[in-house]
Parts: C-alpha cells; structure tokens; sequence
C-alpha cells in the first residue's frame, strides 16, 4: 500500500550475485553522512533532502502557517499574471511546483502524526493537517487563479508530452472541482469538501488510536508457537495473556492458529469492531457528503466521480470487472469451503458444522499444513528479518541497476528509525533516500504503508528533486531468544512495499504531479504486486532465506511445490474475500438501495462475496482504505491482472526473475515515467504488447477465453 499524498494543496491537480548491502554493524566505521551524496547529487543537477520534523506543538504551527503564507504568495502571483503574459511556467508549471514544496513541508507533519511517541504531538499535528486541509479546498477554489489558467489555456498553446498531459489534467480537475457550475453550485460544492476532509482526517484518526485488548487463557491459545506466548508484554496474568486485536500480527496469530473457535471468533469480533461507535456515525456523514458532492458535480455515484481519472473510467466497468471475476471463481470457492467444512465436522463431531468467517483462516492454514505439508509457522525460520531485507536489497541492486547503502540517520522520530540512500549502480547518482520504520509501537499507524515525504520533480532554476520517503511497517518484532521471523505473507509484503520505494526512489518525470506514485489508483499497486512473483522462486529465496539456526538449510524445492499448490488450493478464498472489500467499497460508494445502512449495507456486501462478519459487529469502521483508497479497493484486483501479466515477461526468461536486462526494462518503462505518460503506454512499453488476462487467470486456476 502506498499512502497517497492527500493531504496537500495537490490533491486537485492532479542466479546473480549479490551486492553488498552497507549495514551498520558494533565493529564497522561510522556510516557515511546524507552531505557527502547531497554533495554528489549536485554533480547531477539534483537536490537530495533531508527532511526536518516538527519537534513540538509551535514547530507544527510554524511550519503549517508558513505553508499557508507561501500557497497564499503563488496564488497571488498566478491570479497576477496577466494573459498576453501567461506562460506555461508562470501557470501550470508555477502550481505544480506549489504543490512539491507544501508535500514537502507538510509531509513531516504527515510522519509526526503517524508516528510520534508522544500523543500530544500526534494530537498537535492531525489538527494542524486539519487546518491546512481546510485552507487547502479554499485555495483550489480561488477564481482568481482559475480564471489566470483558463486564460493561458485559452491561447491553445502548442504543448508536448508532459506539458500537454499536465495542463489538460488541470483543467479536467478544474471542471471536477465545479468550475463548470454556477458559483452558488460551485460555493456548496465547497463546503462540502471542507467539512468532508476534516470528517475524513477524524475517521483515520480513530482507527490509528484504537486500542482493542482481548484477553484469553493459556489453554485458549493452544496452537500459538511457544515463542509467541514467552513475550512478557502479552503475559497479564497468572493464566491470561492480552493480545491486541488492533495490532495486526497478533490478530493473525490467534485466528490462524488458535485450535480454540471461541477465542477466534473474540478476536474477529474485537478487530471488526475498531472505532466501531465513533467511525460509524462519521462514515454515514462522509458518505453523504460524498454522494452529495457526486450528484452536484453532474455523477450519477461517488463510484463515478472517483473512478472517472482511472484506468477503470466508471463504476459499471468496475462492478462488471468484480461480477465476472466472483462467478468465475465461485465453483473453486464452493470446493474450498466444503473441504473446510469437511474438517470442521471431523473437529467437532458436527455434521452440519458451519464454517464461519474465524474459523475459514483457521481451516485454510491447518489445510496447508495437512493436505501439503505446508506449516507457515515452522517457516518463519527461514526468514529472519533482517536476513530478508539484505536479501531484498542485494536482489533489488542486481536487477535494477542500482545500489541501497545505509547512512547515518541524524534524528530518528523513534528508535530503531534507520535512514538509506539509493543510487545509480553504473554513475553513482544518488536517486534518494528512504526511512524504514518497521515495528509497531503504541500509537504508531498500524498496518503497512509507503509515505511520500519528498516530491521528486523538476525546480524553477532547472535542478531536480530527488525523493524522499518512508516505510512504515508493523513486522513481528524479535523475542529474547530469537530475531523477527517472518511469515512467507510477510515476506511477500515487505518485497511488495518496497516496491512502492523503487516507484517513487526512480522515478525521472519532469512534474511532481506525475513523479513517483502519482499514478491512477488502480494501476499504483500492479508494480509492487509483480514483486510478490519474487518470493515463490527458489532461485531467489535461496539467495537470502535460510533457517537462521543453521544457514546451511535451505528450502526445499519440494516445499515450495507444497506451498505453491497450498496457494493455488485456497486461492479462492483470498480472491473472494477481496471482492467482498471491494463490493463493501461500491456498496459505499456506489448506487445505493432505499433501505442503504452503512454497517448493514457493507455487511451484507462482505456476506454476498465471502463469509458473514461476526455478529453485532461493523468492520468497516476500521476499513482505513475509506479514506484515500474509496470507490478504489477494486484496484488490487485490477493491479493484480496487470501484476501477472509483467511478472510472465520474467518468467518467460531463462534468468526469470533475476533478469537484469528485463529488469532494467521494468525500471526505464514502469517506474521512471510514472504517470508522465498513459499508464497503457508504459504497460505496453514493456511488455512489447498489449496487456492481457491470460496470466492472472492462468494463476487461479481459470480457462481463459482467449
């Protein structure tokens, strides 16, 4: 998942061997400092930065008040200039480079707010966020400055490339924005996006401060490793043991492994109801907001509104995607849920044993483990951490072009906050920095995100921003006794959000508005989903995983057998469990019936696709993708399709995924251009074709009709 920028004044404009990895170790020097590559970047007329973050209540203030004096300055001098004047550099691009330096100056408040220790800071920078966000629709909304860009649009200027797509985009977002409307019409349309922004920042908020402890017995967890219960934080009691249902791996434990149906289903119940009595009452007025604002702007649905800028173009190609994909994998669903079925009764001794929504990842891993030999727990020895990352690293340098080095990171937000720099294998051109931040803590957002930080893009004086992001993740942390071990879904992760940091770390659009991730919605995650293809092949585990008791074990090709046929067993589920996110989003955002209720509605809409959610419960409260991913969620899917099918360039290669030719390819059509171009183009680009489907059906197991 990358985190869209959404809180800035841009939201309305739219077998190899392995290199080193410079790691930080007691006995090594000193890691290398960010000046000595900033020095080197400005060999390449780029700029690499590193970013300040607020450390108390007045800095967020300063910062956000500076932010707004400077919007108010460019807008001035825009709605200024006069039309027998105008220049693209002096409008659009003048803009575009606005928006760069508020996510820039914003985007470590975006991080505090994230990730700080302290509450009161937290507290401090999502009201300042709220306070931008409010000015940040009256600033889009400013006639002054529209009228100065259709002036300049007017003159049918003779763009190309970048500048074309730029400046056409603007003025599509402009007539999103109303400005086709009366301005009665235009005004209320206003209003409704500020009260919508601030109900949005509220209902993030709440999910990320939610605390949901539930607390079991020893012999209630039977089936959680040994390793995990030793953790003298879940230990509370004398025989009890508080595991947090808001804390991702520790929900996954307990509804994967624990033999105990009961304790399953508690902690569902707990992490479907998240911010249940807060975030409800809020979506039912984002929601009519949203519809409301839909219908004012001329769209029949909200679906319509937001889909319009994608791949997707409208909700009706979204719905008939989701239909055709359900039916098509609904006798593979069918045949799962019966041989799940099938086990419970054997467990329970209840013929007519229902499989319920707890038991169905219970089932599917004891599945795995039985019928495949395949214990996804016994696994986690393979992937220590820290041996993954390197492991990533040294493969991602090898088939990129590219070198990752970390350097000394001045100010953490937090400990164990590490800094890194990506550089150019064959010139050394530093391309830019991230953080990793990977462990949860208390406060800290809880799930797995890529944020944008620094917006690459071209400057006024002709030198390039290179990027600057965050990976801000909750990985299992390590025991006493024992690293972090990762989960095979874990590993897939990791190679998939760090993904998000290669699209963003290389890209070379000109515009910020088109740099990085600032791709449509559903194209952003069909990059980092193709690297998921990554950790199936033995080629490529064998270069970093190991059982870290004894590195000379490696996995055995016949355990990867086992797990791929475990994957392709019990795909349907994952598929149809994806639907049902995706048809709980439509059923938010799309056509709505009479008797809509948002905890009934999406309820039933998860219930039509995949499993009833427990009872008295509405997990949609905690569905953070409602704010930034809404009338999106079908875009995994979507991605998914495209994933498959530039994943099978690799595959089709004697080297497969170790592919540096392909793998330079993938980086100078897919991840440089970004959104500078037609996404379709740079699909096609690379493949040397037309995208197709037949992969990604080929994957579930389903004919194609080709």
């Amino acid at each position: 998942m990358t985190r869209p920028f959404q809180k800035s004044i841009f939201t309305w404009l739219a077998a190899a061997a392995i290199t080193p990895i410079a790691l930080a170790q007691e006995d090594s020097p000193p890691l290398e400092q960010v000046d000595d590559f900033q020095e080197i970047a400005a060999k390449f007329n780029n700029i690499l930065t590193l970013p300040e973050f607020p450390q108390s209540e007045a800095d967020i203030n300063a910062v956000t008040e500076e932010i707004i004096a400077r919007a108010n300055r460019t807008g001035d001098a825009v709605a200024g200039v006069k039309a027998e004047d105008a220049t693209f550099a002096n409008t659009i691009g003048k803009l575009d480079h606005l928006a760069q330096i508020i996510q820039n100056q914003l985007s470590p408040v975006v991080i505090v707010e994230n990730t700080s220790t302290d509450p009161a800071l937290r507290k401090a920078a999502t009201d300042a966020i709220k306070k931008f966000e409010e000015f940040s629709v009256g600033f889009s909304y400013r006639d002054d400055v529209y009228q100065a860009v259709k002036g300049y649009a007017a003159t049918d200027p003779d763009l190309e490339g970048e500048q074309k797509k730029l400046l056409e985009e603007t003025m599509r977002d402009y007539r999103r924005k109303g400005f086709d409307l009366s301005p009665e019409k235009r005004t209320n349309v206003e209003e409704l996006q500020k009260k919508l922004s601030k109900l949005s920042t509220d209902f993030s908020v709440n999910i990320r401060e939610y605390k949901a402890p539930v607390t079991f017995t020893m012999g209630e967890l039977k089936g959680l490793p040994e390793s995990f219960l030793e953790d003298d934080e879940l230990k509370t009691g004398e025989d009890e043991y508080t595991l947090n249902a808001n804390v991702t791996f520790q929900y996954l434990k307990v509804i994967e492994l624990a033999e105990s149906e009961e304790a399953r289903k508690r902690m569902m119940a707990a992490r479907s109801k998240l911010a249940m009595e807060a975030n409800i009452p809020l979506l039912e007025e984002i929601v009519a907001l949203r519809d409301e604002i839909a219908q004012e702007l001329g769209y029949k649905t909200w679906a319509d509104y937001r889909t319009e800028t994608r791949m997707a173009k409208n909700e009706a190609t979204v719905r008939s995607f989701l239909d055709e994909l359900k039916v098509g994998l609904t006798p593979k669903w069918e045949e799962e849920l019966n041989i799940f079925q099938k086990m419970k009764a054997e467990d329970t001794g209840d013929p007519e044993a229902v499989i319920n929504a707890w038991d169905l990842y219970y089932y599917r891993e004891k599945y795995r483990r039985e019928q495949f030999d395949v214990d996804s727990e016994a696994l986690r020895v393979y992937f220590p951490y820290q041996e993954c990352l390197e492991g990533m690293f040294g493969i991602y340098q090898d088939v990129f072009g590219i070198k990752i080095q970390q350097i000394d990171n001045p100010n953490p937000w937090a400990e164990g906050v590490t800094l890194w720099v990506v550089s150019d294998e064959e010139s050394d051109e530093p391309l830019g920095l991230f953080f990793l931040d990977m462990f949860p803590r208390d406060g800290k957002f809880n799930h797995f995100a890529q944020f944008s930080i620094i917006k690459a893009g071209q400057i006024p004086d002709g030198d390039y921003q290179r990027p600057t992001v965050a990976l801000i993740c909750n990985f299992p942390p390590p025991g006493e006794d024992a690293p972090s071990l990762l989960s095979t879904d874990e590993v897939e992760t990791l190679f998939h959000e760090f993904g998000h940091v290669l699209h963003s770390i290389l890209t070379r659009a000109e515009y910020a508005s088109f740099s990085g991730t600032s791709v449509p919605r559903d194209f952003v995650e069909a990059p980092s989903q193709m690297l998921e293809y990554w950790v199936r092949d033995k080629t490529v585990l064998d270069l970093f995983a190991a059982d870290y008791r004894d590195e000379s074990k490696k996995i055995p090709q016949k355990v990867l057998d086992n797990m791929e046929a475990a994957r392709l067993a019990t795909i349907a589920s994952h598929y149809r469990r994806q639907i049902g996110y995706a048809n709980t989003d439509l059923a938010l955002h799309g056509a709505k019936e009479d008797d809509f209720n948002v905890a009934d509605s999406t309820n039933a809409a998860m219930t039509d696709a995949f499993l009833p959610p427990p009872e008295g419960t509405a997990y949609v409260a905690g569905f953070g993708h409602m704010m930034g991913y809404d009338a999106g969620y079908y875009g995994y899917a979507w991605a998914d399709t495209i994933a498959a099918d530039l994943a099978s360039i690799f595959e089709a290669s004697d080297d497969r995924y170790l592919d540096k030719d392909i793998g330079r390819k993938l980086r100078s059509e897919i991840f440089e251009p970004g959104d500078s171009r037609d996404v379709e183009e740079s699909v096609e680009a690379f493949l040397g074709r037309p995208r197709s489907l037949d992969a990604f059906l080929q994957n579930l197991g389903i004919e194609s009709n080709n």
